[in-house]
């Protein structure tokens, strides 16, 4: 009896480790599809020059948090109003779309975005705001089904332009992006495997093609 229990002991202890490896390798497969696939649909449709990049009406610029959790100013929220700034200068957008996260009375992306852009010296009436970016996913088919842009600039850092193109793609929508100054890993080695899963997430999005949070009435950019 004793010899006969530890035998199926053994035997769930493989049957765990065999199951346990099959996830193992099941999550690093998707890792690397979702991450092929993200780059695949941005090839060629990044630029890095403000020269160089086709003029647009929109720019739809992502938002992030302006300070780290240590009160620190975010790199690449900086960076990224810089991008802004810079396609703006060289005329090559009209309207700048900020899109972020709005869920806390006490903290808006967009607001943030939007002062800091006026700031810079873009006039108020060249910004529009969408409080409903709560994601990438969101803020591209937010540009497309609310504020009827079809065919715009998405303003982040490479590795995060690359997702939006992903998204964009895989709802129909023609965009191109700027990439703003990129911030190097060691400073946010976070960001790189949050990245990982948020690619996953965006393929699975793409997958059972699910919807922003929020749509809401149209908004025209005029």
């Amino acid at each position: 009896m004793f010899s006969y229990m530890k035998f199926t002991g053994i035997r769930i202890k493989q049957a765990l480790l065999i199951t346990a490896a099959i996830g193992v390798i099941f999550s690093i497969a998707l890792i690397f599809i979702a991450d092929h696939s993200v780059n695949a649909a941005a090839e060629g449709k990044i630029f890095e020059s403000a020269q160089q990049i086709p003029a647009k009406k929109a720019a739809l610029l992502l938002g992030a948090n302006k300070y780290v959790p240590d009160g620190r100013e975010n790199l690449f929220y900086n960076y990224r109003i810089d991008a802004a700034v810079a396609l703006y200068d060289a005329h090559k957008v009209e309207f700048i779309l900020v899109s972020g996260d709005n869920s806390r009375v006490e903290y808006s992306e967009p607001e943030l975005m939007k002062t800091d852009l006026i700031a810079a010296g873009i006039p108020e009436e060249n910004i529009v705001t969408d409080f409903a970016g709560f994601r990438t996913w969101d803020s591209v088919i937010r540009a497309n089904k609310v504020f009827l842009e079809n065919d715009f600039i998405v303003i982040s850092q490479e590795f995060h332009n690359q997702r939006a193109l992903y998204a964009a793609q895989a709802n129909n929508i023609e965009a191109i992006a700027f990439n703003a100054q990129d911030v190097p890993v060691a400073v946010s080695p976070r960001i790189w495997i949050r990245e990982r899963l948020a690619r996953v997430k965006a393929l699975l999005d793409a997958l059972f093609n699910t919807g922003p949070k929020f749509l809401g009435e149209e908004i025209p950019i005029l």
